[in-house]
């Protein structure tokens, strides 16, 4: 958000043509511990998962980096589909707030619109 923020007043001083941030980006952390599947691991999680992944992806819900560990033991299909489906939506709602937090500058991202006084 903070790079939205300095971007758009750089677009603005410098009179852009097109808003050059193209997509939202968001990651998270899940994982498998002791049986269910969790979101934003923390460190004490971390250490006890049984799987450990990272999961970054855009607005537009294209992966950048899916990266994950089988720490204890290998992990099932449905493991990784329950992981994919916790680490999607717990990205769309930080999308979400970047959204609201970002209000008008936020909805210049992807747009190709000029970087208006907003």
């Amino acid at each position: 958000m903070a790079l939205a923020i300095a971007i758009h007043k750089i677009a603005q001083q410098h009179k852009l043509p097109v808003f050059p941030i193209t997509d939202y980006l968001a990651s998270v952390s899940v994982g498998v511990v002791g049986g269910q599947t969790l979101l934003d691991l923390n460190y004490e999680e971390d250490s006890k998962a049984k799987v450990d992944m990272n999961l970054v992806m855009t607005g537009s819900g294209a992966y950048v980096e899916l990266q994950g560990t089988g720490e204890e033991s290998p992990f099932t299909r449905q493991e990784l589909d329950e992981l994919l489906q916790i680490g999607e939506a717990g990205i769309r709602d930080i999308i979400l707030k970047q959204q609201e937090v970002l209000g008008p500058i936020g909805l210049m991202i992807g747009s190709g619109q000029t970087a208006k006084e907003v």
